[in-house]
């Protein structure tokens, strides 16, 4: 019998408020969930900000109780998620939780949201093989996501992303119910964004849109029936539209952020990019770069990207996705050639390539990041060919993202991605 294959598409998304001043209405906000006592977490570099402070006292204006725990680690582990779950647990009940920051502070919101309002461990939710996958039981209190950088795209998804320190590796949790609950986006909490987070984060909204653009397309799944549907669903008309038009914002908006982080026109024009790249990707998916980029960050040894907190060794994500963006392009290209060709005149539509169609997009991406400053490759953050073989293990791990890209990748294709992603030019 020939399989069926799926005509149903699923699309989900927070409320959203967008603006300057946005940030200045969560407390009323929170009135219409009727929260009483809310925790806001942070980490301590937006805290140093002031904005997170000031979220809480415009909270407390209606007469709510707002603490604030701004113990939140730049990508965040194991560790320092069970750190806040643990001060949650200890500090609650909360009526809700609001994230003061970037998917950092977002996503480790969502793991004390999910594991006050659910018995267990952190690693009994984290995703297969890696963990134990398993499923919340019982409703979340409402969550208000409020980035500070713009590119994670947390506040629209239904992941939790955090490295294993014990396996080196990152993986995560996936649910519909650790989708926030309304994002506030206020490009005003952006300004203060360092030029080497704007760029690494960048590079993560534009592989949200490219990845999600490229996806494979949701009629080419088996049907699935109600109860197996996930957020993740493949390329549709709707994650598309979202796509090619953070496409279009990025094209001018991230090359002039990064040059002049006081730009308020390009800020608000890369808060709205990544916000569509949210909402797009968060149904649609992403996959081979971000399945990469996972063992990337994971596998770390010294470096210390500008921008970033100096003390210890990390590939921001976004940097992580971006440095085999071009090779893994080049290998899904064939699957849908003039899907590739669209990102690539959407980011640069006067860019003219004379050699082959399949290096069109590569180029495109390999001259914005020279431009605004990402390494050149897996050797400019500490890693040679002789990490390939672990790199591809880690990979493997990503099921859940391995299995969106439009063309399979085996273990060979992965380890010539990422041979070809030691150096880019």
């Amino acid at each position: 019998m020939a399989t069926e294959h799926e005509t149903v598409f699923t699309y989900g998304a927070p409320g959203l408020k967008f603006g300057a001043g946005a940030a200045d209405e969560i407390g009323y906000d929170l009135t219409q969930f009727g929260a009483r006592r809310v925790l806001v977490l942070t980490d301590p570099g937006v805290a140093a900000t002031g904005w997170p402070r000031r979220v809480a006292e415009g909270i407390a204006g209606y007469g709510i109780e707002a603490e604030v725990f701004d113990g939140v680690h730049v990508e965040p582990t194991d560790v320092s998620m069970r750190k806040a779950v643990e001060f949650a647990r200890g500090t609650g009940p909360w009526d809700a939780f609001v994230a003061v920051g970037g998917g950092s502070s977002i996503d480790t919101a969502k793991a004390a949201n999910l594991l006050t309002s659910n018995d267990g461990d952190l690693m009994d939710y984290v995703n297969v093989p890696v963990g134990g996958g398993r499923a919340p039981t019982q409703p979340l209190k409402p969550l208000v996501a409020v980035p500070t950088t713009t590119g994670t795209g947390a506040e629209s998804t239904t992941v939790c992303v955090l490295d294993v320190l014990s396996l080196r590796v990152k993986s995560g949790i996936s649910h519909l119910r650790l989708r926030p609950t309304l994002a506030v986006v206020d490009p005003r909490l952006t300004v203060s964004q360092p030029a080497g987070v704007t760029a690494a984060a960048g590079m993560d909204i534009l592989c949200h849109a490219a990845e999600s653009y490229t996806a494979k397309p949701f009629t080419s799944f088996e049907r699935k029936r109600p109860e197996q549907r996930v957020p993740y669903c493949g390329a549709n008309p709707l994650a598309d539209m979202f796509a090619e038009q953070s496409l279009r914002l990025l094209s001018w908006a991230l090359p002039a952020a990064v040059r002049d982080g006081s730009d308020t026109a390009a800020r608000e024009a890369m808060a709205l990019a990544a916000t569509m790249a949210g909402l797009g990707f968060g149904n649609a998916g992403v996959h081979l770069p971000h399945a990469n980029a996972y063992p990337i960050a994971g596998q770390v040894r010294e470096f210390h990207p500008d921008g970033y907190p100096a003390s210890e060794s990390m590939v921001p994500h976004g940097m992580a996705v971006s440095l085999t963006a071009p090779a893994a392009f080049r290998f899904t290209f064939e699957a849908a050639p003039d899907r590739h060709l669209r990102v690539a005149r959407l980011l640069a539509p006067d860019f003219e390539w004379p050699g082959d169609f399949a290096d069109h997009l590569p180029a495109v991406l390999t001259n914005l990041m020279r431009e605004i400053g990402i390494p050149n490759g897996l050797g400019a953050v500490g890693y040679t060919e002789s990490d390939v073989d672990s790199l591809v293990a880690g990979t493997l791990k990503q099921q859940r993202l391995l299995t969106m890209a439009p063309r399979p990748a085996s273990s060979g294709d992965l380890a010539g991605i990422l041979r070809d992603s030691v150096s880019l030019w």
